[in-house]
């Protein structure tokens, strides 16, 4: 009896959630290349402005759309996080070490979305893709409120000899 009391203990601690502080969650990460014309809105010819469509559209170059992006949703069901860091880690086929991309945000209360373009000269190009990726939340003191990497991004360490 007492065996299975420290196997149920430990089962139900190994399968608790991770602790956030916030509890930021990123949902879901949807990477890909975007041409400037995907862009394009109606309202853009009408007032010269771009539309979000709701979500928060940052890029590494501001003046140039082409680019791979990070779609990331975020939610957030306590209060709003002025100040908040997203980070993008990205390993591309041009090189095998990391390459770090910082925007600066608001995070709202709810639901969000962040659009997060690497543009201009910060990608290699419309037919590369990311080989491996990580998206991390970071408060205002650098704390890690949340993270999703992609599954190569965790590769496995390679066999001593």
């Amino acid at each position: 009896m007492r065996l299975f009391s420290a196997v149920l203990l430990t089962l139900l601690l190994g399968s608790a959630a991770p602790v956030r502080a916030g509890n930021i969650e990123v949902v879901r990460v949807w990477p890909a290349y975007r041409t400037a014309q995907s862009f394009d809105r109606i309202g853009l010819y009408f007032n010269g402005g771009e539309n979000s469509a709701g979500k928060s559209i940052q890029r590494t170059r501001p003046a140039t759309r082409d680019g791979y992006y990070f779609l990331v949703r975020l939610d957030n069901p306590g209060a709003a996080v002025a100040g908040a860091t997203l980070e993008v880690s990205v390993i591309t086929p041009a090189s095998p070490e990391p390459q770090a991309f910082s925007f600066k945000a608001d995070v709202p209360a709810g639901s969000h979305a962040f659009d997060l373009g690497l543009t201009g000269p910060d990608w290699p190009g419309p037919k590369s893709g990311a080989v491996a990726w990580r998206v991390t939340v970071r408060a205002p003191d650098g704390a890690e409120l949340a993270s999703q990497q992609s599954f190569l991004w965790a590769r496995p360490a390679s066999p001593a000899p």
